[in-house]
C-alpha cells in the first residue's frame, strides 16, 4: 500500500526541538509498529511521513490514543504523499500545491515565564518559517526567529541543556545583549535511496532521552553539507561537512575602520560520518568518526564521505614528532528494540584510547564518553513509558590544546552538555493520557569534577596522563521536575513545569547562571506556535 502512494523524494528536515513527533515515532518503534534508526536526527518530513503511513497500515495494533495521535500528525505529513489539498489538513497561514510546486508558510510566536527564589526569566520569540518542494526531487525550507530574554541561561560555560544563542556585547562594553536572532534553512536534492543537501541547522547523533553525547545539537546552528544514502534495508550512511564558528581572532587579518574594529576569525571545519547496519530486525549498530580542522582552506580529503579521518589527518599533518595534528574522534552507537516494548541503547564517544596503558591508572589516557540506557513503553500500563539513563565522560574528552580545533562551535561544546570529567543519572516517567497531552516526571543527578589545563613537556601533552575520573565533585545539580504540555492544534502548544533543584559546589558561580544557583523551586509556563 505504501509503495502504491505517490512519494516525493525531496528532503525537508523537521527541527530536533519538535519533540512531539520524535517521541511518537520512538513510541511506535518500541512497540514494533515501525522500524527506526533513532541515532541520527533530525528526521526529514519524507521519513516521518513514510513511518506514519506504515503505522496507518497497522492501525489495529495501536491504542486509541495512538490512533488519535496518528490522525493528528497525518493532517500535516499527508502533504508529502497527497498531491492536492483534498484531505483533512492542518491549519496553515498559507498553503499551496500544484503538480510542480508546493509551499507552506507559518508564523513563529512564543513566550515563556519562569520564576523562583532567585528572580525571574522571560523569553519571547517571533518570526516565520516556510518549506516547500519543486518537482519530485528539490526541497527547501527556512525559518527566522527573533529572541528576546531578560536573563542569559545558555552560555558556553553553563551546564544546562538550554539551546545556545549568539549573544553579542553592546559596543564598547562587556555586557551581553539580551536579544538575538537565529536563522535556519536548507536546499536539498533527493532521490529514491539518498539525498544531498546544503543546510544551516542543528543535528544530533547518538541514541538518548536526556542529551546526546556524540553530537548534542545544543550549539547555535552552523552551515554544513549533508549526504545521506540508504540503498538497502540493512544499510544507511550519513555524512556532514560543516563550517564551524571558531571565535578565535586572527590578529593578522583584524583591522580597524574609523571608530570600529573588524575582527577576523580563524576558519574551522568539521567532517563526520556514521555508518549504520541492521544485522537483524530492530537492532542497529552505528559506527563513525569525525575530525575538526583549521588554519587552512577546505581540504578535499575531508570531503570524501567514507574516509577514516584520523588516518587522513596523519597523512596531512604528521610531519614532525611533536607536531600537533587536527582533532579527531570515533564513535559507536547500538540500539536494540528486539524485546517488544523495550529500547536498550548505548553510545560511545572516543577522543583517544591507549590500549597499552588502559589498565595502568598512573598512565591511562583513555579519553571516552559513554551513555547507556533503557526505556520500556506501554508495558503493563498503557500510554506510559519509563526511562533510566547513565552518562559518564572521562577527563579531557571534548577538549583540545589548540584553540582553533576544539570540539566546539561558537565556543559551545558540540558533545554532551556536561563536558569532560562528569556523569549523570536520569530516571523519568512519561504519561500520555490524551491525544496531544504529555506529562513528564523525572529525577536528574549531574556531577562535574575538576578541569585542569593541558600541560606540555617539550611540546608533548603530558597533562592527560594519569588523569583520574571525578576525584571530588566541583559542581553538583540534583533536580526533580514535573512538566506538562498540550498540543492544541498542529505546532501550537501550551506548557508548564515545576522543578525543585539543588545546585552547589566550588564551581557553582562558573557553571550555573545565578537564576539556578542554590536550592530553588522554579515554576514555568508559556505558549508557542511553531519552532
Amino acid at each position: 500500500m505504501i509503495c502504491s502512494i505517490t512519494s516525493f523524494a525531496q528532503e525537508v528536515n523537521k527541527h530536533i526541538s519538535y519533540v512531539s513527533i520524535y517521541d511518537y515515532l520512538d513510541e511506535l518503534a518500541n512497540g514494533h509498529i515501525i522500524e527506526l534508526n533513532s541515532a541520527i536526527k533530525p528526521y526529514s518530513r519524507k521519513l516521518i511521513a513514510t513511518k506514519l503511513k506504515e503505522a496507518e497500515t497497522k492501525r489495529e495494533q495501536l491504542t486509541k490514543r495512538q490512533q488519535k495521535d496518528l490522525d493528528f500528525f497525518l493532517k500535516d505529513y499527508n502533504k508529502e504523499f497527497i498531491p492536492n489539498k483534498n484531505f483533512k489538513r492542518r491549519i496553515d497561514l498559507f498553503y499551496y500545491r500544484d503538480s510542480l510546486f508546493a509551499f507552506t508558510l507559518n508564523p513563529i510566536l512564543g513566550f515563556s515565564y519562569s520564576a523562583n527564589q532567585n528572580g525571574n526569566a522571560t523569553h519571547r520569540w517571533n518570526g516565520l518559517e516556510f518549506n516547500g518542494s519543486v518537482g519530485k526531487n528539490f526541497g527547501f525550507y527556512f525559518s527566522l526567529r527573533d529572541n528576546g530574554i531578560n536573563n542569559v541561561l545558555a552560555d558556553p560555560k553553563y551546564l544546562t541543556q538550554e539551546p545556545g544563542g549568539n549573544y553579542k556585547p553592546y559596543q564598547g562594553t562587556t555586557k551581553l545583549r539580551t536579544d538575538f536572532d537565529e536563522a535556519r534553512g536548507g536546499l536539498s536534492y533527493g532521490w529514491k535511496w539518498g539525498s544531498v543537501s546544503l543546510l544551516k541547522d542543528n543535528f544530533a547523533w547518538g541514541n538518548n532521552y536526556n542529551g546526546a553525547n556524540i553530537f548534542s545539537g545544543r550549539q547555535p546552528s552552523f552551515a554544513y553539507l549533508s549526504f545521506k544514502m540508504a540503498p538497502a534495508k540493512w544499510f544507511e550512511f550519513n555524512y556532514v561537512h560543516g563550517w564551524l564558528v571558531s571565535q578565535v581572532v586572527d590578529s593578522s587579518k583584524t583591522y580597524g575602520s574609523g571608530s570600529g574594529l573588524r575582527n577576523s576569525f580563524f576558519p574551522k571545519y568539521l567532517a563526520a560520518n556514521m555508518l549504520t547496519i541492521k544485522p537483524f530486525k530492530n537492532f542497529h549498530v552505528s559506527l563513525g568518526n569525525s575530525i575538526v580542522y583549521s588554519d587552512k582552506n577546505v581540504q578535499p580529503i575531508y570531503l570524501i564521505p567514507f574516509m577514516f579521518y584520523p588516518s587522513g589527518d596523519h597523512s596531512q599533518t604528521g610531519a614532525g614528532a611533536n607536531s600537533l595534528g587536527e582533532n579527531s574522534q570515533m564513535f559507536l552507537d547500538i540500539s536494540c528494540r528486539s524485546i517488544p516494548k523495550t529500547h536498550i541503547y548505548g553510545s560511545l564517544f572516543v577522543d583517544e584510547v591507549n590500549v597499552g596503558k588502559m589498565f595502568d591508572k598512573a598512565k591511562q589516557t583513555n579519553l571516552f564518553s559513554f551513555k547507556a540506557g533503557i526505556r520500556v513503553t506501554n508495558l503493563l500500563i498503557p500510554n506510559t513509558s519509563f526511562t533510566f539513563e547513565y552518562t559518564r565522560t572521562n577527563p579531557w574528552v571534548y577538549v583540545h590544546p589548540i584553540a582553533t580545533t576544539t570540539f566546539e562551535s561558537n565556543r559551545y561544546n558540540m558533545g554532551h552538555y556536561l563536558g569532560q570529567n562528569a556523569d549523570e543519572i536520569f530516571a523519568g516517567a512519561k504519561v500520555k493520557p490524551l491525544r496531544g497531552l504529555t506529562i513528564d516526571l523525572a529525577y536528574v543527578l549531574a556531577r562535574k569534577g575538576a578541569v585542569n589545563p593541558f600541560v606540555q613537556v617539550n611540546g608533548v601533552n603530558a597533562g592527560v596522563a594519569g588523569a583520574q575520573f571525578m576525584q571530588g565533585a566541583m559542581w553538583v545539580n540534583e533536580q526533580v521536575y514535573f512538566k506538562a504540555q498540550y498540543e492544541i492544534i498542529n505546532d501550537v502548544f501550551i506548557f508548564g513545569s515545576c522543578a525543585y533543584g539543588n545546585t552547589n559546589g566550588l564551581m557553582l558561580q562558573t557553571y550555573s547562571p545565578a537564576f539556578y544557583q542554590g536550592k530553588t523551586t522554579t515554576a514555568t509556563g508559556g505558549v508557542n506556535i511553531g519552532f
